[in-house]
């Protein structure tokens, strides 16, 4: 207790970053030499310093709290940096764009998402308008089995070389994802359906789920829409305009 508070009170005198580690230590290391009364005493001294100054326990908790964000965004950054190539290079993630584009953006999107919706027609803008775009597409279905079907069928469609159509057709339907829903948009978009059915099934299909889910909680991801610009993750949805923002910054890290 005696140390805890004496590391506390001194997080924002001196030299903050430095003396937070020493005072911390050496509070603790002598508070274990010190017999009950001095214990007590030097307990209410502390006791006294933050009752008058109370912003100083604010002003460490703010210290902390940054420095608890420091690590998190180092720790995510380490995480992008471990996990490129299975963000660029899974096989069974569909590209689209020009595969060997200069920026790669991988998106991670489930179809029940309406925020998925909304950033679906601004990433097809930016390939459009943007020739060195490699946009790679992670399914991940977390919303509804009624999701997971339709991942499946989106996959699935890639054998019928019918996936960039049948994505779109399905962001542009929205709706529940029900398995007559999911059939009416593939008809729509002239696939098989009974192979599509067929291959739906496949142990492939269903690994390379499996690979998206634990990459996505390999590197932070906890909603939909969420896209790795670069070594960015960004989270939630966003415009054209901020698209274009973090692609350019991504070419200026990499040149």
């Amino acid at each position: 207790m005696v140390g805890a508070l004496l590391a506390l009170a001194v997080i924002v005198q001196g030299d903050r970053q430095a003396a937070a580690q020493d005072a911390a230590g050496n509070a603790a290391e002598n508070a274990t030499s010190l017999d009950p009364k001095q214990t007590e005493a030097i307990q209410e001294l502390v006791r006294d310093y933050l009752l008058q100054n109370p912003e100083v326990i604010v002003e460490a908790l703010e210290i902390y709290q940054q420095r608890q964000r420091l690590a998190e965004a180092e720790r995510q950054r380490a995480a992008l940096l471990a996990a490129q190539d299975s963000l660029k290079n899974d096989p069974a993630s569909p590209v689209l764009g020009n595969p060997d584009g200069d920026i790669t953006v991988v998106e991670f999107f489930d179809y029940r998402c309406p925020y998925c919706r909304q950033v679906a027609g601004a990433l097809q803008e930016l390939v459009a308008e943007d020739p060195n775009i490699r946009l790679v597409m992670k399914e991940y279905p977390i919303l509804s089995e009624d999701s997971v079907n339709a991942a499946r069928a989106a996959l699935a469609a890639v054998r019928q070389d019918g996936y960039e159509r049948f994505h779109f057709a399905l962001m542009e339907r929205g709706g529940t994802m029900s398995q007559a829903e999911v059939t009416s948009v593939a008809q729509s978009v002239g696939l098989d359906v009974e192979q599509l059915l067929r291959d739906m099934r496949s142990p492939e299909i269903e690994a390379a789920l499996r690979r998206n889910y634990a990459l996505a909680e390999s590197i932070g991801v906890t909603g939909t829409p969420a896209m790795v610009i670069g070594t960015t993750l960004v989270p939630g949805a966003v415009d054209l305009n901020r698209l274009r923002a973090l692609v350019a910054e991504a070419r200026a890290q990499a040149s």
